[in-house]
């Protein structure tokens, strides 16, 4: 391996680059909650090893040694790529780098909280055992998250206000260990545990696209008629809901499925930040190379030429491939505005499943439900009230029955249909124009 610019390049045998420790505890300190350790407790080791010799002569590995460090870190690599294959070599440890070895702690460094998670849970003891092989002073194997790029100096003119760096990009989506794609992301908040096919209550207005949902979670393979799934609605009614719900289901039938989950706000973000930083090859790996993509709000790459480009070469290399898509927006494909033809036909390709404004049963039934698993007794006329007058959408819905249990609970009044009037007098008078 060979240093450029500060960091060290990637040499053939080894795709895991090298990171020098000079200058980095700081960057590190912020992200102690996002490091996920591998503490495999090493036999005969006791705190009286760490002394003040065994410290000093880390200190000195980190600086003298890096050289024998880094031809360790190629050994290592070489046997896990002959262990797990190449594919998977370079799926999990191409992007990895070498970090620092102090008082017996390996640091390693992954680009994203998906892949650092998942070397951590399914690589941790075998990568501890490999290095232990040709350098018996590690005790343990540190992944961490590749620390932020340094802040720019005043005098730097950007012409673009800048995004996360691509290199600590974290997929959105789903993790593919416990969850891929969750925390980080300016456009993306994670599936959310509470989103479920179990609690989504179904009516006549949402009851196609909830059975359309349940097929794609529970089919082994994609069917090219329903390829993709395109779930239509207005705000509130359900959507988000019913794609988080596909996403736990997918991830709970088989957690090896590799599902990515995101806005597509941050499908743009990031594509805009891989332009910047000329690193659309990662970019399209990460998009092109899992089993299912799931993009919420599509509407929003409308208008965004380059980006629907994108957008388009990746949805037909995932479906040449025979891998599941699925899609919610706020219109169906034909009332998209400033969008290609080319990509209105492949939005409409597969099937489209729209969800209608509620009844007063479902909204009704709603209320029901969310009250009886929130174990809170709320009298029927309170909630037949608010199912009558809160009528478009189910999240101010949903919203409007936690003010009215709050204020019952928090400021011990009883709930009655007097009492949702007082609390909900500024969202009732809006319903009423």
């Amino acid at each position: 391996m060979s240093q450029r610019g500060g960091r060290l390049r990637r040499s053939p045998e080894c795709r895991g680059q090298a990171r020098r420790g000079r200058g980095m505890e700081g960057s590190r300190a912020s992200m102690e909650t996002d490091v996920n350790r591998i503490q495999t407790p090493i036999p005969g080791n006791n705190d009286a090893a760490y002394d003040k010799k065994s410290v000093a002569g880390a200190e000195m590995d980190e600086i003298a040694g890096r050289k024998e460090l880094e031809a360790h870190w190629v050994r290592v690599c070489d046997r896990l790529r002959k262990e797990i294959g190449d594919k998977a070599f370079k799926t999990w440890f191409g992007e990895v780098e070498l970090g620092e070895l102090k008082t017996g702690k390996l640091r390693l460094y992954a680009p994203t909280r998906f892949v650092r998670d998942w070397v951590g849970r399914h690589y941790g003891d075998r990568v501890l055992a490999y290095w232990q092989a040709v350098a018996p002073d590690v005790k343990s194997v540190e992944v961490n998250l590749v620390p932020p790029p340094a802040p720019r100096r005043p005098n730097e003119i950007i012409a673009v206000p800048p995004l996360p760096s691509s290199q600590n990009y974290q997929p959105p989506m789903p993790r593919m260990g416990p969850s891929i794609g969750r925390g980080g992301d300016e456009a993306f908040s994670g599936p959310e545990a509470r989103y479920t096919f179990a609690n989504f209550v179904v009516g006549k207005p949402n009851e196609f696209a909830y059975a359309a949902a349940r097929n794609i979670a529970e089919q082994d393979r994609p069917l090219p008629e329903r390829n993709p799934l395109y779930i239509f609605g207005g705000v509130g009614l359900g959507k988000t809901h019913l794609m988080h719900a596909i996403w736990h289901a997918l991830r709970e039938r088989d957690p090896k499925t590799r599902v990515l989950y995101l806005t597509a706000e941050s499908f743009v973000n990031r594509f805009i930040q891989a332009l910047r930083t000329k690193n659309t090859g990662q970019f399209k790996e990460l998009f092109r190379n899992v089993d299912v993509l799931m993009v919420d709000d599509v509407q929003f790459i409308c208008g965004k030429e380059a980006s629907q480009d994108e957008f388009f070469f990746t949805f037909n290399s995932l479906v040449e491939q025979n891998k599941q898509i699925v899609l919610s927006s706020e219109k169906p494909p034909s009332e998209l505005q400033d969008i290609e033809e080319r990509m209105r036909s492949r939005l409409g390709s597969g099937l489209v499943a729209d969800i209608h404004s509620s009844t007063y049963e479902l909204r009704l039934s709603i209320l029901q439900t969310k009250a009886e698993n929130a174990r809170v007794p709320v009298p029927t006329a309170v909630l037949e009230f608010l199912a009558h007058k809160i009528s478009t959408n189910i999240r101010e819905l949903e919203g409007a029955l936690n003010r009215v249990v709050a204020h019952g609970q928090l400021i011990g009044r009883e709930i009655t249909v007097e009492m949702a009037q007082d609390v909900l007098h500024d969202l009732l008078r809006q319903a009423d124009r």
